[in-house]
């Protein structure tokens, strides 16, 4: 695996490197090793599967509070989406800047989302599906988001969403920690 270092501190793009042979093909996913190696906690305690039926489902934005933080690598499996996350670690050199990602189920990039950063995605294709190894337990008492289209932040997204739950769409804007 290639590990591209993002503007994000902890932040990677993951490029498998895929071995092909007359069965089809073989790439890594996950090691513990390589990860570590970049400075990504390895420990994965939960994996998620997000099936989305609809091109231009918004999932986001989500986080978890400290000590609950979870880091998450997420990869594209089938369909195509558009990516954002935001570093929300107060202080982070990169304190509310995102950066975004478009991953596919062809190429099978990964990406790192450190603890304290939120992420949202959106489908931009039928029958996109997600899959992603996180590095804590989901605690709901800890669980955060933000508004897709908080303006704090002037997210760009390809298009406003077709498909998002209320939940989702009803996050309130970002309210910075006081210092």
């Amino acid at each position: 695996m290639e590990f591209e270092p993002q503007s994000l501190p902890g932040a990677f793009l993951i490029k498998p490197n895929p071995f092909h042979d007359e069965r089809g093909v073989f790439r890594r996913h996950f090691c513990a090793r390589e990860f570590a190696a970049h400075g990504i906690a390895s420990n994965v305690l939960q994996s998620n599967i997000s099936e989305n039926r609809h091109a231009f489902t918004l999932r986001g934005f989500h986080y978890q509070l400290p000590p609950h933080g979870e880091g998450k690598t997420l990869t594209c499996l089938r369909g195509k989406l558009h990516d954002i996350m935001v570093d929300l670690r107060p202080d982070s050199p990169t304190f509310m800047q995102s950066i975004s990602f478009e991953l596919d189920g062809v190429n099978r990039h990964s990406i790192h989302i450190p603890a304290g950063c939120a992420n949202a995605f959106m489908t931009m294709e039928d029958d996109t599906l997600v899959y992603y190894v996180v590095s804590e337990f989901y605690q709901s008492s800890a669980e955060r988001g933000i508004r897709w289209n908080d303006s704090r932040f002037g997210f760009r997204w390809p298009r406003d969403p077709a498909h998002i739950s209320a939940k989702d769409a009803g996050w309130p804007d970002y309210v910075p920690p006081q210092a």
